[in-house]
């Protein structure tokens, strides 16, 4: 049976703990949870505002609700977005 070192493993698990609090938690009592990037509850909620507030703009005619119905659904279709933010990719540099 083959070794493998200890330290990858915990260093994926301190990353897994820091990322996804939630998600870690339940892996380590048993009870299946779904990771952070597959909850999307809350950016549904904020589609569906943004809806209601674009056709309300369009039905009174008012250009600054019309303006905010679509403003609110680009963030909503940002949060639905399943990959990971920009910011928090990371880049290996590559060893010659």
């Amino acid at each position: 049976m083959a070794r493998f070192p200890e330290q990858p493993l915990s260093d994926l698990e301190a990353q897994m703990q820091r990322d996804d609090p939630r998600f870690a938690h339940a892996l380590e009592t048993g009870r299946p949870y779904r990771p952070r990037k597959y909850r999307h509850g809350s950016a549904w909620l904020l589609l569906a505002i943004s809806l209601t507030t674009f056709i309300a703009g369009v039905v009174a005619g008012q250009g600054l609700l019309i303006a905010a119905g679509l403003v609110l659904a680009g963030v909503a279709g940002h949060l639905l977005d399943r990959r990971q933010p920009f910011a928090r990719r990371r880049v290996h540099p590559r060893k010659l």
